[in-house]
């Protein structure tokens, strides 16, 4: 720190530890992000684009959290090379998806030229109750 004070301000030195931590950080946010959202679910899916206009995904929702999930439905997007959504599809997966199970799904989507790839999520869900512990009760 010595150093620093003979030779460059204090306000240099404080804007170089932030822009040197910045993008860390942001990466570091950008890495988390899609991972709450997905928090306790695992999707596979298959793409049929057949047609021009439309894409067809076919697929499947796994319950991995700790309790049943209801009314669980699934948003899937077409991206162009950069992700950017052109299209947008929305499909109501079940009304209860006990932890464990997994559930089908399959949903239209629009495409437009330039679509290069899908993502898949679990749009909306209402958490539901966990396994209750076993008690054993005497006589």
């Amino acid at each position: 720190m010595w150093y620093f004070q003979k030779t460059m301000p204090a306000w240099a030195v404080v804007r170089r530890v932030v822009l040197g931590l910045a993008p860390m950080v942001l990466a570091i946010l950008a890495a988390a992000s899609p991972a709450r959202a997905q928090d306790g679910f695992r999707i596979s899916y298959d793409v049929d684009r057949a047609r021009p206009d439309r894409a067809r995904l076919t697929g499947r929702v796994l319950n991995e959290r700790p309790e049943d999930v209801f009314d669980v439905s699934v948003t899937a997007e077409a991206l162009d090379g950069r992700g950017r959504v052109l299209g947008r599809g929305i499909s109501y997966v079940d009304a209860r998806i006990s932890r464990g199970d997994a559930r089908p799904f399959s949903m239209s989507v629009p495409t437009a030229p330039g679509t290069v790839n899908f993502r898949v999520v679990v749009s909306s869900f209402k958490a539901g109750f966990g396994q209750a512990p076993t008690q054993s009760q005497g006589p």
